[in-house]
């Protein structure tokens, strides 16, 4: 009794209780990106009613979102950094042509005075800030896992019970020059 009570309280189902919970939000990140996804169409469709003139920016949306979501995505990718890399990197490619169609709304006032524009960019905006706060979520998920298996009991416990069980990969920005603040020029 003494040792079901000794084993229950000093970690021992940490690591694979990380383990899901990193799992569990990178599904999150992926269903705000398919959230994303889904909502393009709609913003592509609506903006290419006034925008005709900007028809390549709209193009590159549309094929930043192909590719985007070409990736086939499973819990394998969580385990190969390069597959995350190259997933991120789309998904960079689309918010990168994303920015671009905002900036075409703002020298286009016809666009910003289109109610319909304006509620969709609203959903894509908020969309933008829950990817954000999924990445966030996944971030301190990984770092709760692979600091379990890096630190004492979880070092004994991963050696023991669940070496089949490595650490994960985590979140980067796969943007040129992510770390620097976009220049705003009116």
């Amino acid at each position: 009794m003494a040792l079901v009570l000794f084993l229950s309280g000093c970690g021992l189902n940490n690591i694979p209780t990380y383990d899901e919970r990193v799992t569990a939000t990178w599904a999150q990140v992926e269903n705000q990106y398919q959230r994303r996804a889904d909502l393009i169409p709609n913003l592509v469709e609506t903006v290419k009613g006034f925008a005709a003139q900007e028809q390549e920016t709209l193009t590159a949306v549309i094929e930043a979102r192909s590719k985007a979501t070409s990736i086939q995505v499973d819990e394998s990718i969580l385990s190969n950094p390069e597959k995350l890399k190259q997933f991120q990197q789309a998904q960079g490619e689309l918010s990168s042509a994303l920015s671009r169609l905002m900036a075409v709304s703002e020298r286009y006032p016809d666009l910003k005075s289109n109610q319909n524009f304006l509620a969709l960019q609203a959903q894509l905006e908020g969309t933008e800030n829950r990817i954000a706060v999924a990445r966030r979520d996944f971030i301190q998920a990984v770092q709760q896992y692979n600091t379990e298996l890096r630190t004492y009991p979880g070092k004994i416990w991963h050696s023991l019970l669940y070496s089949d069980l490595q650490p994960r990969a985590n979140f980067e920005a796969t943007a040129e020059d992510a770390e620097e603040a976009p220049a705003v020029k009116f």
